[in-house]
């Protein structure tokens, strides 16, 4: 909707004035408090009405109707037509939903939106700032109260019309220009005329009292049309826009005159293709010689003449060192349109191509090159440390109060017998500990299940016994050993919860979530745990996937209202298909501008927990991992130094020994439908190891074989 401009400025005595109104007036209807705004609570309303007063407002009425939009807004048009009401539309803009109406100098905007098969109407005032007449009957009706700007087709002849204009534009204020009043205006011609019609040049010396700026002279001209009607236009004189323009912001990388009513762009300045599109309050030359002026100072030539598209006066080839580009201007109500197109040239985009794989080859040479350096130290750091770790048979400590076992060298033993979980750190090495629990366990009636994870750095041990399980890793952690153990062989009586922990939760959750600003995906500040990761290929800049994960000390009905909130207003659409909530957990899909998304919550040690990804479907797309409909992509690569074998959902494949990496950035790839897949990986002289992927339809997993034979399960997207 038209609005004042930004800046503009307003004169003392208005201020002055309305800080004494606001002071000594009590609320008042709008129509009570200034003739140029509609009391909209008085206005027509849709048979079966009913009014929103959920929040009063003197400004605005909102009521709604069992039909249809479309109809909805049909019937308010009629209605308010027989009212009095003219409708009409703005330039630009003829295609919008809402509706605009204009009765005498008071403006009206109606409003629909739709929802459980209802319409709501909104009504609100629209203010008219410089107000022309709209003849009786007219049709094809645009207009623009700001400016201002009409255009229309009036039913009578080009007298009749020329004598109502006359007549109506003086009521209004308006009056003819005369060589005295168009001093001021060197370039106004007065004796001007065109062919099969009339013209006539006004000003307005005192203006609209509700305008915060100075009239500019408006021209209005009548042209008879071959079915005896008339066209009529009111737009701002010529000469008083202004001759020369400045420059705006440029708009992927192209440069805009200003002032403009709208503008867009496609791309940015490092893009092969490049368009901006802008609508400028100007004359043609004016713009002309802005871009004359502008794209000489970027380096640009013009080439001559381009072959005109509908609606262009003047098309200009133009071209740089890199790129070919067109400059289309043309004419379209009181706006001079602009299109400006730039593409770079085959031989820059091979430089460029060139470039890049140069870049790419030298980043991903010097990453494999960092990350060898920090395993190759990693190893030897574990050596060293795993050298200082004691061999010394163990006996278990005296008194334990754990269902299992403590070996004497245990330090820092957490035990949580309502959860079934284990931990503690150990001087032991790993091949010790693991002995110590195969043992003791074994004595006291658990079978031990085969595991293949059994190295010198780390051990996996699942034992059963009596329909009762534990599964235990044994892991070096730097200089100690870590040890972890869960499951319903530990499990004992739950310990009831602290009331000074549930008090404490329930102090936090009292006050509302606030987003934290500088996270890139919505959290509330009030939180306990944050983690941020993203996916993307080296050199790249938008990543395919991001993920929030996060644990917020308030209930989870709170925490999913927060994020439904924050969601909405960064423009996420929440899917009603498929969404699971309760108490305890929900799971909601969304579909945000860059692709799908998915939010999970659940309840874990009195706390809500938040799993939030998202993804970017262009830039996987244009990465070529984007997988295909109703599947999922797997995508291998291989550091180690030698070739790589990988039996996965009855199909080996053979990944080259530096496939991914910077000679060969693209490994090999599989598209999986949706499940859990037990694979197996062969290295030469290594026993096969096997793990499990589970994928889903749409997602897109990386499989990367490390220099050390270990296997890294990456979600990409």
């Amino acid at each position: 909707m038209p609005m004042i401009r930004r800046g503009a400025q307003v004169p003392a005595r208005w201020l002055l004035l309305a800080c004494v109104i606001a002071m000594v007036s009590a609320p008042r209807p709008a129509s009570a408090a200034d003739e140029g705004i509609v009391d909209v609570h008085a206005l027509p309303r849709l048979d079966g009405a009913v009014e929103d007063t959920s929040r009063p407002d003197t400004y605005r009425v909102t009521y709604t109707v069992p039909t249809g939009m479309a109809a909805t807004s049909e019937a308010t048009k009629k209605l308010l037509s027989a009212d009095g009401w003219v409708p009409y539309v703005y330039p630009l803009d003829e295609k919008g939903s809402a509706l605009t109406f204009k009765k005498g100098r008071q403006g009206l905007r109606a409003s629909f939106t739709q929802a459980r098969g209802q319409s709501a109407v909104s009504y609100t005032p629209n203010r008219i700032y410089s107000n022309v007449p709209f003849p009786d009957g007219a049709t094809e009706l645009v207009f623009d109260e700001t400016r201002p700007y009409l255009g229309c087709i009036a039913p009578g002849a080009l007298d009749a019309t020329s004598a109502f204009f006359a007549r109506e534009m003086a009521t209004m204020g308006w009056r003819k220009l005369t060589p005295e009043t168009a001093a001021r205006w060197p370039n106004a011609d007065l004796a001007e005329t065109v062919p099969n019609g009339v013209r006539v040049l006004y000003d307005h010396p005192d203006g609209d009292t509700t305008q915060f700026y100075k009239q500019k002279p408006v021209m209005l001209t009548l042209t008879r049309r071959d079915d005896g009607r008339t066209n009529v236009e009111i737009r701002v004189a010529p000469f008083a826009l202004p001759e020369v323009l400045q420059a705006d912001d440029d708009m992927a990388g192209l440069p805009r005159p200003k002032p403009t009513k709208s503008a867009r762009s496609l791309g940015g300045a490092s893009s092969s293709k490049r368009e901006m599109s802008a609508a400028a309050m100007a004359e043609l030359p004016a713009v002309l010689a802005f871009y004359h002026r502008e794209l000489a100072a970027r380096g640009w030539q013009e080439d001559g003449s381009a072959p005109l598209a509908p609606g262009d006066e003047i098309a200009i080839k133009i071209s740089s060192a890199e790129e070919n580009g067109v400059l289309r201007l043309g004419r379209k109500y009181d706006f001079t349109m602009i299109s400006l197109t730039a593409q770079v040239k085959e031989s820059a985009l091979a430089a460029r191509a060139r470039a890049k794989k140069e870049a790419d080859e030298k980043f991903l040479g010097d990453a494999l090159g960092a990350a060898q350096q920090l395993i190759a130290a990693d190893e030897a750091r574990r050596k060293a440390q795993a050298a200082a770790l004691s061999d010394a048979p163990l006996n278990a400590l005296a008194d334990s109060k754990t269902p299992v076992p403590l070996p004497e060298t245990a330090e820092g033993v957490t035990f949580e017998g309502g959860d079934g979980r284990l931990e503690f750190s150990s001087s032991s090495t790993v091949k010790t500990l693991s002995t110590f629990y195969r043992t003791t366990l074994k004595t006291a009636g658990w079978k031990e299940q085969p595991s293949v994870i059994n190295q010198p750095n780390m051990a996996v041990m699942a034992f059963s016994r009596g329909g009762k399980s534990i599964s235990m890793t044994v892991m070096q952690m730097g200089p100690k050993v870590n040890v972890r153990a869960n499951g319903s062989g530990l499990v004992t009586e739950a310990a009831k919860p602290a009331p000074s922990a549930e008090v404490e939760v329930q102090a936090k959750s009292s006050e509302p979530l606030k987003p934290d600003p500088e996270s890139q995906l919505p959290v509330p500040t009030q939180r306990s745990l944050k983690s941020f990761a993203t996916t993307k290929m080296p050199g790249s800049e938008a990543p395919f996937r991001r993920e929030l994960a996060a644990s917020i000390p308030a209930p989870l009905s709170d925490v999913l209202a927060f994020y439904r909130a924050e969601l909405s207003r960064l423009g996420w659409r929440e899917k009603t298909d498929g969404a699971t909530v309760s108490a305890e957990r929900a799971q909601i899909d969304f579909t945000s501008p860059q692709g799908p998304a998915v939010l999970k919550l659940g309840r874990a040690k009195g706390e809500t927990t938040v799993n939030l990804a998202q993804k970017n479907s262009d830039a996987a797309a244009k990465a070529d991992i984007m997988p295909k409909a109703g599947q999922a992509r797997l995508m291998l690569g291989n550091m180690g130094p030698n070739e790589a074998s990988l039996t996965i959902n009855k199909q080996t494949v053979k990944i080259a020994a530096g496939a991914g990496g910077p000679q060969s950035p693209k490994g090999p790839m599989l598209d999986l439908p949706p499940g859990k897949y037990p694979y197996a990986l062969r290295l030469p002289g290594r026993p096969a190891r096997t793990e499990a992927l589970t994928v889903a339809a749409g997602e897109a997993w990386g499989l990367l074989v490390g220099p050390g034979g270990d296997v890294l399960p990456l979600q990409m997207y």
